[in-house]
């Protein structure tokens, strides 16, 4: 057992390390007021903004551009481009997820996790089953679980007579969120009733003389707990760089040797969340000196009890902000799911879809998974940007969307201007969406919705190249350039005296 304590930090900056692999990540600080470019006389300044026919023509990004702006007030289409064709909306799918959650949940919802008892607690010995029961809570990370096992401590426990049992019944089972992913990205974990960590582990090699160390961990910033459940062996030949494996309870890894180098680490997919919640349950209660029998799950609740310790997450206005913050797809399906009540991933989306259409009017949208990250889930500019502007969606959604700075032509963030954007980026591989709203300096509010996909460059790539594939970042350059460019026209364009009146 290895168990290092790293110090007292805010659950954010916990947030932010498992997200990125390391404290302090650098986030894109954007201003908080943007500048638009400043009027002529008259319609001059209208007159010489490129029309959004030439801005896309110019990104050169093949397949299909649609987008549209329209008035947030009125409702009034401004201008659009293909407005009714489908596109991927890749992570853009998350503002609907959050509006969906927030309405269906309300924004003060909290997911509960508790460790209880089955038996009395005679001489240190719990006389029953120890049980944790959680409820799908998609941010539950290992410095929770040892604050849990805190509780037991506190009540005096030092071991079980029974077992110890892990309730996997609060959500269904998910192996992965889209199996079309390459096998070791960490977007692409799987879900569980009990989820830890973002359901990431982190795999860590350091090379020692010709050969190497090789461990993986349940790391936040104040801990470091050591799995078992996962194992990692570094395997020599020309094979793939990761392989994965797993029986009923072991997760099984192979990393190739040729990719290692001197040494570093990577968040790697659980895709038995349940059961990597028990390991490192076990671990952390050893750090307290209480030894805990293996994790048995049970899709059974207990019926008396008595409760240890108890864990309430974050409000799900904060789990949603963070959410669009930094884009999770854990927790989208996490909330989508639980807004639901659905046995299937598939049917809660399917649920969703519904819910759009009835809630905001939308008519071919098609959600196949609350994140984004599947290729089967569609949505056009035109019922994005309903769903965005429906009854309420924008005084729920916009105080959460995250600033997209406005950039002048040369690509630097224009400094303290009156333009100010709330929006929702989305990125898969030649798939690059935008939406969300923008305040103009002269009152007026539009809601707007871009969407770029090369569906057939796409589909050409192989599993194994979907994680780096050649030509996709330049790609998504030019589509946020092209974004860029379709944002300042608009605030030119668009504004309410841009007639000169």
């Amino acid at each position: 057992m290895s168990l290092t304590s790293t110090g007292r930090y805010g659950r954010r900056t916990v947030l932010a390390f498992l997200l990125y692999g390391t404290a302090g990540a650098a986030l894109a600080n954007a201003p908080e007021r943007s500048l638009r470019p400043l009027r002529k006389p008259g319609d001059a300044a209208k007159r010489s903004q490129p029309d959004g026919a030439q801005i896309i023509e110019a990104a050169k990004l093949g397949g299909y551009t649609s987008y549209v702006v329209a008035d947030a007030r009125t409702g009034e289409v401004l201008e659009s481009v293909s407005p009714l064709r489908q596109h991927p909306p890749a992570s853009v799918a998350k503002a609907v997820t959050a509006l969906y959650a927030l309405e269906r949940l309300g924004s003060d919802f909290r997911y509960r996790t508790r460790l209880v008892g089955t038996g009395p607690v005679t001489g240190g010995v719990l006389q029953g089953d120890l049980v944790l029961i959680g409820s799908g809570d998609p941010v539950l990370s290992s410095d929770d679980l040892y604050e849990l096992a805190s509780g037991l401590k506190a009540a005096g426990v030092t071991s079980v007579k029974g077992a110890l049992k892990i309730y996997q019944g609060a959500l269904p089972s998910v192996e992965e969120i889209d199996p079309a992913q390459p096998v070791q990205v960490g977007y692409n974990p799987g879900i569980g009733g009990v989820n830890l960590n973002f359901n990431r582990a982190y795999l860590e090699w350091k090379q020692v003389g010709a050969s190497y160390t090789i461990n993986m961990d349940a790391r936040t910033e104040r801990f470091r707990p050591d799995i078992s459940f996962a194992r990692a062996q570094i395997v020599d030949g020309p094979g793939p760089i990761f392989t994965y494996s797993n029986t009923q309870d072991r997760e099984n890894w192979t990393v190739a040797r040729k990719a290692l180098g001197k040494g570093g680490g990577r968040w790697l997919p659980v895709r038995r969340p349940v059961v990597y919640a028990g390991d490192v349950l076990r671990t952390l209660a050893r750090s307290h000196g209480i030894e805990l029998p293996k994790a048995q799950l049970t899709q059974n609740l207990p019926s008396a009890v008595t409760e240890f310790a108890e864990h309430h997450s974050p409000p799900m206005s904060q789990i949603c902000q963070d959410m669009l913050k930094y884009s999770t797809n854990l927790t989208a399906e996490v909330v989508g799911l639980t807004a639901s009540g659905a046995a299937t991933l598939r049917a809660s989306a399917r649920t969703m879809s519904e819910w759009a259409q009835s809630r905001a009017g939308t008519r071919n949208a098609i959600f196949t998974d609350h994140s984004g990250l599947g290729d089967q889930t569609t949505v056009s500019a035109q019922d994005m940007v309903r769903a965005l502007n429906a009854h309420r969606a924008r005084d729920i959604l916009r105080p959460i969307l995250k600033e997209v700075a406005v950039r002048d032509p040369a690509g630097v963030p224009i400094e303290n201007g009156p333009t100010k954007v709330m929006a929702k980026t989305g990125t898969l591989n030649f798939v690059s969406g935008l939406a969300g709203y923008i305040d103009m300096d002269d009152g007026r509010e539009l809601v707007f919705a871009i969407f770029a996909s090369d569906e057939e460059r796409r589909n050409k790539l192989r599993r194994e190249e979907r994680e780096r594939p050649r030509g996709a970042r330049s790609w998504n350059g030019r589509a946020k350039t092209m974004q860029q460019k379709l944002i300042r026209r608009w605030a030119v364009v668009h504004a309410a005296d841009a007639d000169g009146t």
